[in-house]
């Protein structure tokens, strides 16, 4: 597959033949400004085959986030021999403590 660097002035008086280029023969058109590339024209093929790419790194990056949470969901539970934490009763602690300290002021829960 070939790169071709077309000028952006150029597409808009050969657009249709660019699309061609890219549709039947499978070119891939980088538009330039000024010498540097600002984008492409792909084919469709390409355009599905990009986000199937970018859907599947997705998926891959939220279950290798998955697997780390649920190691260290395991290595906590096992410092703690197994007993979960609970939120709950770790807030009603803060409350309890806050009172203690004349910081709880009424019906900021």
């Amino acid at each position: 597959m070939t790169d071709a660097f077309i000028p952006i002035g150029q597409v808009k008086r050969d657009i249709s033949t660019l699309i061609n280029r890219v549709a039947y023969r499978g070119e891939r058109i980088i538009l330039t400004s000024r010498g540097k590339p600002k984008a492409a024209l792909v084919s469709i093929e390409d355009y599905k085959r990009l986000q199937k790419e970018q859907a599947d790194d997705n998926l891959a990056r939220w279950q290798a986030w998955l697997a780390r949470t649920d190691a260290l969901v395991a290595e906590v539970l096992a410092r703690r021999g197994g007993l979960t934490i609970s939120v709950d009763e770790l807030l009603r602690q803060e409350r309890e403590e806050l009172e203690e300290r004349g910081g709880w002021i009424a019906g900021s829960h």
